[in-house]
């Protein structure tokens, strides 16, 4: 990992570390940058990636609405390296390319798919405005449940957990991706 922390070689962990790094790889097949800035502290790192494979892998939001609030994140905070990660995977879950491409120069993506549109009015009305109107949050309520609204904040704060995370310590975008923001 370069960025601002320096790379923590799997040999070299204490115990905490250690086992938190095999939850995580164990989860996810991988431990990336994020989770290798997170293990500095990795009583951070186990709660933090439980709550992200909930987010993640097990909300009752679908994948590819899951990717379409991550982007809107990702957008918000101009974290590179989790646009880089989650623009492929967005694309592969169904959001439209031409969203896509909307959604990285803040742009309205013109979504067809109503529940769609709530996902991305609702994220981008709490990220800009710090709050939802009670129009919006109705409309959500009504098209995603309680539950399923529930699960769209938590997974804006998880994921705005993540962009601060990779935005403060310079995480990297990964080898291959490129970078989306103009610095």
């Amino acid at each position: 990992m370069s960025g601002r922390l320096k790379a923590l070689h799997p040999n070299d962990l204490d115990a905490g570390q250690r086992k938190t790094y095999d939850d995580i790889f164990a989860r996810r097949g991988r431990v990336s940058g994020l989770f290798m800035a997170w293990l500095r502290n990795p009583e951070l790192a186990e709660r933090a990636q439980k709550l992200g494979a909930y987010c993640r892998y097990d909300s009752t939001l679908s994948p590819m609405l899951s990717e379409l609030a991550i982007l809107v994140v990702a957008r918000h905070w101009k974290a590179q390296a989790e646009w880089a990660i989650h623009a492929p995977i967005a694309k592969k879950e169904g959001v439209p390319a031409h969203a896509i491409d909307s959604i990285l120069v803040g742009s309205d993506p013109h979504l067809s798919d109503p529940t769609a549109r709530i996902v991305y009015d609702y994220a981008s009305e709490l990220l800009r405005e710090t709050r939802v109107s009670d129009q919006t949050h109705t409309l959500a309520m009504q098209t995603l449940g309680e539950k399923g609204v529930v699960d769209l904040v938590g997974l804006l704060g998880y994921y705005g957990l993540v962009a601060l995370t990779l935005n403060a310590f310079e995480v990297p975008v990964p080898q291959g991706r490129d970078v989306a923001f103009a610095e």
